[in-house]
């Protein structure tokens, strides 16, 4: 049978804290009947990076469901901080990492170790949500952008704050598809449709220089960029985001009903890609693509949005 995809936006009723949050209700319907939820393809069996366990495509089943039209901003963030007190692990931990190219030479003369891996990648003392880029950095201009330096353990206690959650893996492709089936990114197969830039990444050459041409260094506003069909965000680029699965890279072809991933592990999976993804390095801004983390990590690329079950 073949699938028509709906999509319904509404503004939740203001939180008790006084600010109200901006949803998408994302449902399937046939040309038979209107489901409570939606099918679509999860995966693909065309893996740009096999590793990740982009492959088997594999059929997935979903509940209706909310999500978020864009990532957690910093203004968002700050109205739970404010109202809990709440302190980020990066915070807790004292420093989180932060791409070289943007901290500052006062304060690249104070680190001392790097990534071996990824020697990009420093370790900053005071680099946190407020101080995105070290502690000479604020985010007074940047409300707008999507909080960072967020561990998945931060995202979950905002979005219980919230009285929501993070998306599973499944909801979170199901969302970025926007009812495209088999498509590279959320608006089809081509990187630049009509020569426009569709969402935040690395161009240049990684990681020395940054051409921009997308508009941005780093993080952009959560709303840039067109929205996909379900009128969702920076699903992919802007900044990496959380999901509620832990990681696994081993799934099952046969068709599932509202997976949620292994029952336990070590790394939680993030979806969609940031402004520091490049293809010769990180081609992981596509609708399959995948990685991943410890639950309590924090980046200068890493946030999140939150989404409910429907009611």
């Amino acid at each position: 049978m073949v699938n028509t995809y709906k999509c319904t936006f509404f503004t939740t009723p203001s939180h008790p804290h006084g600010h109200a949050h901006t949803y998408a209700r994302m449902h399937v319907r046939t040309l038979a009947r209107t489901h409570t939820g939606g099918r679509f393809t999860m995966g693909t069996d065309e893996p740009e990076i096999p590793v990740d366990g982009e492959s088997p495509a594999r059929q997935v089943d979903l509940d209706p469901f909310y999500l978020e039209i864009h990532e957690v901003s910093n203004a968002e963030f700050e109205l739970f901080v404010n109202d809990t007190g709440y302190k980020t692990e990066a915070e807790t931990f004292g420093d989180s990492f932060v791409l070289e190219m943007m901290i500052s030479e006062a304060i690249k003369k104070e680190i001392d170790s790097a990534v071996a891996a990824a020697p990009w990648w420093l370790p900053v003392k005071g680099a946190d949500w407020q101080h995105p880029f070290g502690p000479d950095t604020n985010i007074t201009h940047i409300m707008d952008h999507p909080v960072v330096h967020t561990s998945w353990n931060d995202a979950m206690a905002y979005c219980k704050w919230a009285g929501r959650t993070l998306p599973t893996e499944a909801q979170w492709e199901y969302a970025s598809r926007g009812g495209l089936a088999n498509r590279l990114f959320p608006w089809g197969n081509k990187l630049l449709p009509k020569n426009e830039h569709r969402m935040n990444i690395w161009q240049g050459v990684f990681p020395v220089n940054n051409t921009e041409e997308d508009g941005y260094a780093a993080t952009g506003p959560v709303t840039s960029y067109p929205p996909n069909k379900f009128g969702l965000y920076n699903m992919i680029g802007n900044a990496w985001e959380w999901t509620r699965d832990w990681w696994t890279t081993r799934h099952s072809a046969e068709p599932q009903q509202n997976p949620t991933g292994p029952p336990s592990g070590t790394d939680k999976v993030k979806k969609g890609g940031s402004y520091m993804c490049h293809k010769s390095y990180c081609y992981r801004y596509r609708n399959a693509a995948r990685s991943q983390n410890t639950p309590d990590s924090s980046a200068s690329n890493l946030g999140f949005r939150c989404s409910s079950d429907a009611v």
